[in-house]
Formats: C-alpha cells, sequence, structure tokens
C-alpha cells in the first residue's frame, strides 16, 4: 500500500512513545477499534523496535509505522521488524540512500523552505512538517502551499485537539500527528476506554 493511502486512512496520526512492552498490544487495539488504522511506534524508547514487531504480527491490517527513524540501520531494523513506514524527524544524505533501497515508504521530516526543496530533490512528496507549531504551524503550511504545489504535509509536534481542525482544513495536509491520543496517566493506569474515546474523537475531525 502507498504511503499516502496510509496516512490519508486516518485524519490522525497517533505518535506513541512505549515504555513497557506489555502496552503494546491493549494500546493498539484501543486505537484500532476508536477508527484510526494507522500508528506510528517512535523508536525514543528500548521497546519502540519490540512493539513495532508485536503489533504488526497480532494486527496485521494496521498500518504500523516507526517513528524517530534517524540512521539507515535504524531504517533497516524497523523494516525488519515488520513496519509499513518509517518517519524521521530530517533527512540526511545516508538517509535518502537507505531509504531508495528499501521496501517500505519513509515520511522525511522538514523545518523550512530549504529542507523541502532538499527533500523534494531526493524524490519525496509527502512529508512531515516538525516541529509543527514551534515552526509556525498552519501559517507555515499556507506559505509553503504557494511556492510548493503538489506536496502534501503530515504536521507533527505541538499538535493538539484544538489545533488540529486548522491544520486538516488545508489542502496540502494529509494528516496530523498527535500524542495526545495515548496520555502517559491513562497508559500507567491501563485505561484503554479512556484512550479508544481520544481516538474515536479523533477520527471523527473533519477533513
Amino acid at each position: 500500500m502507498k504511503l499516502e493511502h496510509m496516512l490519508q486512512a486516518s485524519p490522525v496520526l497517533p505518535v506513541i512513545a512505549l515504555e513497557r512492552l506489555d502496552q503494546a498490544l491493549p494500546l493498539a487495539e484501543a486505537l484500532l477499534e476508536g477508527g484510526l488504522s494507522a500508528l506510528e511506534i517512535t523508536l525514543r524508547t528500548p521497546v519502540g523496535l519490540d512493539a513495532i514487531r508485536l503489533i504488526s504480527h497480532r494486527f496485521p491490517g494496521a498500518r504500523v509505522g516507526a517513528g524517530t527513524v534517524t540512521t539507515p540501520e535504524a531504517l533497516r531494523q524497523v523494516e525488519e521488524a515488520g513496519a509499513a513506514f518509517a518517519v524521521s524527524p530530517g533527512l540526511t544524505p545516508a538517509l535518502i540512500a537507505a531509504a531508495r533501497e528499501s521496501s517500505i515508504p519513509l515520511l522525511p521530516g522538514v523545518m523550512s523552505p530549504s529542507e523541502v526543496m532538499a527533500t523534494v530533490e531526493a524524490g519525496f512528496r509527502l512529508l512531515k512538517l516538525f516541529p509543527a507549531e514551534q515552526v509556525g504551524g498552519v501559517g507555515m503550511l499556507k506559505a509553503l502551499a504557494g511556492p510548493f504545489p503538489g506536496l502534501r504535509f503530515c504536521p507533527t509536534g505541538g499538535v493538539t485537539p484544538e489545533s488540529a481542525p486548522a491544520y486538516l482544513s488545508l489542502p496540502n495536509v494529509i494528516c496530523v500527528g498527535g500524542s495526545w491520543l495515548t496520555p502517559k496517566a491513562s497508559l500507567d493506569a491501563g485505561d484503554w476506554k479512556v484512550i479508544m474515546d481520544l481516538a474515536r474523537r479523533a477520527a471523527a475531525l473533519a477533513h
């Protein structure tokens, strides 16, 4: 499946940093039941890679992405773990080369017009604006639409349930990344109903 189809299936891409592996399956089930078919499990924690492997195996219909992929080795690892796509906060020549050899698509991060130009030159058309709020948010995306028609973005970083609709109303936004779907208190308490309800509200956001 193309990256575009995976991302546009859900208006919000949950950005997940798991501290405990035993949270992986019930969390994924809650998000999927809530109507979000794509998930981003970041490599920011020691259990990230194992969580990708576990969720991909248990929920073959889910589109499990790997976040915080910053090196060619990390890209190879998440591909082997069963990730459907990879997400990076930026892009380097080494990562570009690895992405060209990989069987899974990469969503590279950008935060300036020059970075957008370099990323487009490398062949990418779907980009992650990161950190979205810090670099101008909705205003930045409106400004980028003029010189870069045809590109679509997944703004991530500082996006909230309140600001998400404004992002999603933009023609050059395919989805938003959100960490609010997995509040730490709910994870620690195993309160999967709260997370399912958050996912349902996110899935219902107008796009």
